[in-house]
């Protein structure tokens, strides 16, 4: 007979604690008080932030903070076309994603159930409902970001023609950016606590311990807990699956438009960006929204939850871990997040009252202390929360199958290794990406023998760019294996996103300030606004270099925590794992190749689109009389086709990648067994990090190259180089071929990733109940 015992209340835990062994200083009532707590304390603080956004009015009023004398009437007709084409594409988009939502729902439902060659139902039923809560909640994520940085971006405008421009619209811009970093924070976790605390009341056996029962001797954790976190894996899996529509298909659009518009316009005709003459410029605006914004939501949501079930997992084989930390133990992971979001919180403040931008030089270096401050405050704050968390020391069992002893200061040790890292990683990647440094000087100086050479430098220093940010993140994930084996690379990876909530509101001030400045130009303001939003978007643009950094960053160790929930599920390592066993050889091959036949899927639809985009754009000038001379009384472009042609491109590109990347673990699990897929995940995370970092910087510094001949800072032979020169027409070029680089297929690599391994994680368990984990085709394990 089976002896457990169970550990309702803590105190009784204590009782029975034969070992003096610490158990957690908070208690499950605690734990669910600070968690939901943070939770609402991030939603609340979002809308706060957008109450004071909307203070900003287009049309002035005594209450407001509108810019008295300024004629907006132009300017509010183009924020509407910008908010209607954003509406248009994410009504469309997400209506996909719905179907995709209720179709494949179905199939996490039936494959979930299969479980020990058996149908278990609610196994199966709960992981689709945390499936298509984390879809859906990726859904809204998104929608909110989208919504407030529309909301935001006329209104930063307005404030950069007002008496104390750099101050008021720098604090516009980045309060918009915190209404999508805190909400999206506070929504998801508390999304997943709620499903948590749901999923505990069936798994009700999830703290019983299990004394006497083969391998059991010391105790072993009842599979109750690892159902219920399996079951939770779902709510990443959705996340997850939403993200890549959102960033391939956002994507796909926002590039079609600016690379349409950038070659119709700057290198064809000769007009200035954002010139109000050409008709892809809506469009281009519509997509900084949909795709760097979110798209961006998106991706950084699915990390967050992907990284939280990863920990989850691993955490609830652990039975001392339950044992002597019960409920407030296995959700450690969890509190890092809130206490992220009361850190950033606080440091908000920072750059909103007690050091504000007055000045031009103010804007990146604020920026910049946002990051530091966040993680200084959280290296402090995540040491407390692990010891009233955790308990004095547990037992992890080792993939390797030994036992090893963990404590709360290893666990701070993992979790601030990830944290670190991040910044390091994001500003390593600034100093590759930004103008300021000498390797992107060396890209503009490049120009002066034309795109050719321009295009052979941007390359090199995207290679060149992966060395240490590869080298910090095999060091994080070294030493984090070290203390804490899988569980440590799961801490890792929160670590590096437990300040998220500044992070996205820095990565969505970028496209706000972007599309102010679009706005400025096409409502022909004067030029003194346009250079305040000019300078506005040139810290964001050196920013959103260090956000994709850590995006990356985050994705990688991501992935690999997940990786580690499925050895770990699956106990492929148990024996371990021969690299050159044909099998798995061969799949970490075929994985290593998938980023790049996922990149080119997704670079040719960019420049499908854009063929599409050029050619109308060029239609338009050669049949409106007078539009491309700006002839007074000329009719005006029609943006609603352009906004049309890259709806439709980004919709009709999007599916066949998302195909490629969620059908090729599946089916290898299916066919080919577990060791299959673990050398299959193991490739795609090994070249898929280091093509996002080459593509994303590479991409980075062709434009940055571009804004430093644009800025008048390049100079060759004694003459200053500027817009319209032959050097600027070369810098155009990079740029151009660079953007589906950053913004479409890097990014998005982030994604397949994660994607590939929280795929794996959740069939884990139908994978192994096909032959015993080796596939239709019965291939011999070990």
């Amino acid at each position: 007979r089976v002896c457990t015992f169970r550990l309702h209340l803590r105190s009784r835990a204590r009782e029975e604690n034969p070992t003096n062994m610490a158990s957690s200083i908070m208690s499950a009532e605690g734990a669910d008080a600070f968690i939901f707590i943070t939770a609402i304390i991030g939603m609340i603080f979002a809308w706060f932030q957008y109450k004071l956004v909307a203070r900003v009015s287009l049309t002035g009023g005594s209450d407001t903070l509108s810019n008295s004398g300024l004629d907006t009437s132009k300017l509010i007709g183009i924020y509407d076309a910008i908010r209607e084409g954003a509406d248009s594409f994410l009504r469309a988009e997400y209506t996909i994603c719905a179907y995709f939502i209720a179709s494949f729902g179905v199939v996490v439902l039936l494959m979930t159930s299969y479980v020990e060659k058996k149908f278990q139902i609610d196994q199966g039923g709960l992981t689709a409902i945390s499936f298509v809560a984390g879809g859906l909640t990726s859904i809204v994520s998104g929608l909110i970001g989208m919504k407030v940085a529309v909301f935001a971006n006329a209104r930063t405008t307005v404030m950069a023609a007002g008496p104390n421009p750099w101050t008021d619209a720098f604090n516009t811009a980045f309060r918009a950016g915190s209404v999508m970093g805190f909400s999206l924070c506070g929504l998801s976790m508390l999304v997943l606590y709620v499903l948590a605390h749901l999923f505990a009341v069936h798994f009700k056996d999830w703290d019983t311990i299990i004394t006497d029962e083969a391998d059991c001797s010391d105790g072993c954790a009842h599979k109750d807990a690892l159902h219920l976190m399996e079951a939770l894996a779902g709510y990443g899996l959705g996340g997850s699956s939403i993200a890549l529509f959102g960033r391939v298909g956002g994507g796909i659009y926002t590039k079609a438009a600016d690379v349409g518009a950038d070659l119709a316009g700057k290198v064809v005709a000769g007009i200035p960006e954002d010139d109000p003459r050409n008709p892809a410029t809506i469009a281009d605006n519509v997509g900084d929204n949909v795709g760097d914004v979110a798209g961006m939501g998106s991706d950084l949501f699915g990390s967050f939850a992907e990284a939280t079930c990863a920990a989850l997992v691993v955490a609830s084989q652990s039975a001392e871990l339950i044992h002597y930390g019960g409920w407030a133990g296995l959700m450690f992971p969890v509190a890092i997040s809130g206490g992220g979001i009361l850190v950033c919180m606080i440091c908000s403040f920072l750059a909103t009252h007690i050091q504000p931008v007055k000045k031009e030089s103010d804007i990146e270096k604020v920026l910049k202390v946002q990051l530091g401050a966040t993680t200084i405050m959280l290296t402090g704050v995540v040491y407390i929360l692990a010891y009233l968390f955790l308990p004095s020391k547990f037992a992890l069992k080792a993939v390797s199958g030994t036992v090893l002893t963990f404590t709360p200061t290893k666990a701070w040790g993992c979790t601030v290794a990830g944290l670190w890292s991040g910044c390091m990683i994001g500003f390593i990647t600034e100093y590759y990406t930004s103008h300021s440094y000498n390797p992107v000087r060396e890209v503009a100086r490049s120009t002066e023998t034309g795109a050719a050479t321009n295009i052979i430098y941007g390359l090199a220093l995207g290679y060149k760019s992966t060395i240490l940010p590869v080298t910090l993140l095999s060091i994080v994930i070294y030493l984090s294996f070290y203390l804490g084996d899988m569980y440590g690379v799961a801490l890792a990876a929160l670590g590096m996103l437990s300040n998220l909530a500044t992070c996205l509101a820095i990565d969505v001030y970028g496209p706000i300030c972007d599309n102010a400045g679009g706005i400025a130009e096409m409502s022909e303001l004067p030029e003194t606004v346009r250079e305040k939003t000019d300078a506005l978007d040139a810290a964001g643009n050196t920013t959103a270099a260090i956000g994709k950094g850590f995006a990356i960053g985050s994705a990688a160790l991501v992935s690999l925590a997940l990786t580690a929930a499925f050895v770990t599920r699956t106990e492929v390592l148990e024996n371990g794992v021969n690299l050159l066993n044909p099998t798995v050889f061969s799949f970490l091959l075929i994985g290593s190749m998938l980023p790049y036949w996922f990149s080119a899927m997704t670079m040719k639809s960019v420049g499908v689109a854009a063929m599409e985009m050029v050619k109308e754009v060029k239609r338009q000038f050669d049949t409106i009389p007078g539009l491309l001379e700006g002839t007074p009384g000329h009719g005006p472009p029609d943006h609603a086709r352009c906004i049309k042609i890259s709806t439709d491109a980004s919709l009709r590109e999007m599916v066949p990648p998302a195909i490629l990347v969620m059908t090729a673990p599946i089916a290898t699990g299916m066919f080919f067994g577990v060791e299959a897929v673990v050398g299959l995940l193991a490739g795609g995370m090994a070249s898929g990090v280091q093509l996002a970092i080459s593509a994303s910087n590479t991409g980075g510094a062709w434009d940055n190259a571009k804004k430093y001949v644009e800025k008048g800072a390049l100079i060759i032979d004694g003459v200053v180089q500027r817009k319209g020169s032959e050097i600027h027409k070369a810098a155009v070029v990079g740029d151009t071929v660079g953007d589906p680089l950053k913004d479409t297929s890097g990014p998005a690599l982030n994604i397949v990733m994660k994607l590939m391994a929280i795929l794996a994680l959740v069939f884990a368990d139908f994978f192994i109940s096909i032959n015993d984990g080796k596939g239709l085709f019965d291939l011999p394990r070990h």
